[in-house]
């Protein structure tokens, strides 16, 4: 439909330009005919709307705000020469004033071919499910990424059961993103825990998610430096002792993020109102969400370098029952660097925890092996009282959140398999849901293959 939309504006533009051309045109007449043509695409542009053509998400509102100020413009242009002597204008005016319109009108299409309509997956549980937000404020730490000696940040989101019974309680999973990722980065994932009786708690970590609010609501951009370090790591051009000073500092960064959040849900669970260091605008619903939290039963997960936190978070909390890891490279195991080799914490790691990894990852921790090097992942897994790992063919990196059904093509660059994607996270899910039912709610034993494929 976008692309229909597009071809039809573009035909709009040409037709303009044509009529102009060839009844030779003078001011008056092309603002005159300006607006009309603008006129027209606001106006197809709304009955697409009210034919279910196209929608006001961020897909195409970029194209709605344009056609608005294209037709305000119009008109004031249209005031200013209806009244006056009207030269004739110049033809390369018109080809130019058409060409450059369509240019804007694409460009402000684009958003519509990279995201897709996606609207969720599907849910088994039988509540329903409502959100919350806030910002924790951290006046015990001061944000290092600026230099206005604020206190670090920490947004959270709550996912939780709407139509809970009174005095029902539920586990807590918190979740923690990857590298300039996003809190909505697995949604289906947190709609399927709340609709099966969790409170969910995806947190953001300023200047590493790619935006964030702060409470003054000012947006907080990825930090580039950091950005560049991680492209650098994964791309294996830098050392191993550069990888481990860049990693060890975002995981620290990372684990303070968690902890906070964690701490700051546990202090706030029970009582009726929101602490000072609580920013936010929905305080009745946070306070509903936290009234429900069980904060005996905790979970924490996250994708990439967010799971790579939770499994750092999970080693030194006694109150985590359940660990999962969705594709991340442990490098929060790595304690330190010794010719050019890392040295992996090989202590037993007691909390149960979930691996998944995609194929290359996968064959990566193969050929680790194989070759007798220290992986981080390996070696977690081999010391690990209760651990379960498994891979699933046909998956990319990014086959472990939901971007590939939201943003097909900026999933593809980032990295993805041959996999449906769709089929992908709904199995992610249910595994999801059922390693956290078993140790956070004692349903049934666990258990998970090696490998999984998906036809």
């Amino acid at each position: 439909m976008n692309t229909f939309l597009l071809v039809l504006l573009c035909i709009f533009e040409a037709a303009f330009a044509i009529t102009a051309i060839s009844r030779k045109a003078d001011k008056k007449g092309w603002q005159t005919g300006r607006l009309i043509c603008n006129a027209g695409q606001l106006g197809l542009f709304l009955v697409m709307l009210i034919a279910s053509g196209i929608d006001m998400s961020i897909r195409f509102m970029g194209l709605f705000v344009l056609l608005i100020i294209r037709i305000i413009i119009a008109f004031i242009g249209y005031l200013i020469v209806r009244k006056k002597e009207s030269a004739s204008k110049h033809i390369a005016k018109i080809i130019i004033s058409a060409v450059l319109s369509v240019i804007l009108i694409s460009g402000s299409l684009i958003p519509s071919f990279i995201i897709s309509d996606y609207d969720g997956l599907p849910v088994s549980g039988e509540y329903e499910i409502a959100e919350a937000n806030s910002i924790l404020i951290d006046m015990n730490r001061t944000e290092e990424l600026e230099t206005d000696g604020s206190n670090r940040e920490v947004p959270v989101y709550f996912y939780y059961p709407e139509n809970a019974a009174e005095g029902e309680k539920f586990p807590l999973v918190i979740f923690s993103h990857g590298s300039f990722g996003y809190y909505q980065s697995n949604h289906s994932t947190y709609a399927e825990l709340a609709s099966n009786g969790y409170v969910v708690v995806s947190t953001e970590h300023p200047h590493h998610s790619l935006y964030t609010t702060d409470t003054n609501g000012n947006t907080i951009i990825v930090d580039f430096s950091f950005m560049n370090d991680v492209m650098s790591i994964n791309a294996e051009d830098v050392s191993e002792e550069t990888a481990y000073e860049h990693s060890s500092e975002w995981f620290r960064l990372r684990a303070e993020d968690i902890n906070f959040a964690i701490d700051s849900i546990k202090l706030a669970a029970g009582t009726n109102a929101l602490p000072e260091y609580w920013y936010s605008q929905q305080s009745e619903d946070i306070i509903t969400a936290l009234a429900m939290t069980d904060i005996e039963k905790i979970g924490v997960m996250g994708h990439s370098l967010g799971g790579a936190a939770s499994v750092s978070v999970g080693r030194t909390r006694s109150d985590i029952s359940a660990v999962i890891d969705l594709d991340g490279t442990m490098l929060s195991e790595v304690t330190g660097v010794e010719n050019d080799k890392q040295i992996v914490n090989d202590e037993p790691y007691t909390t149960p925890l979930l691996s998944f990894d995609n194929e290359e990852h996968h064959l990566s921790s193969l050929e680790a092996r194989e070759m007798d090097k220290p992986y981080a992942n390996n070696i977690v897994h081999d010391n690990a009282v209760c651990g379960y790992r498994t891979y699933i063919v046909g998956t990319g990196h990014m086959n472990f959140t939901d971007l590939p059904m939201f943003a097909p093509p900026l999933a593809k660059m980032l990295g993805t398999g041959s996999i449906d994607p769709e089929e992908c996270m709904l199995t992610v899910n249910r595994i999801t849901l059922e390693f956290f039912d078993s140790f956070l709610k004692g349903k049934g034993e666990f258990s998970v293959p090696e490998q999984i494929e998906i036809s």
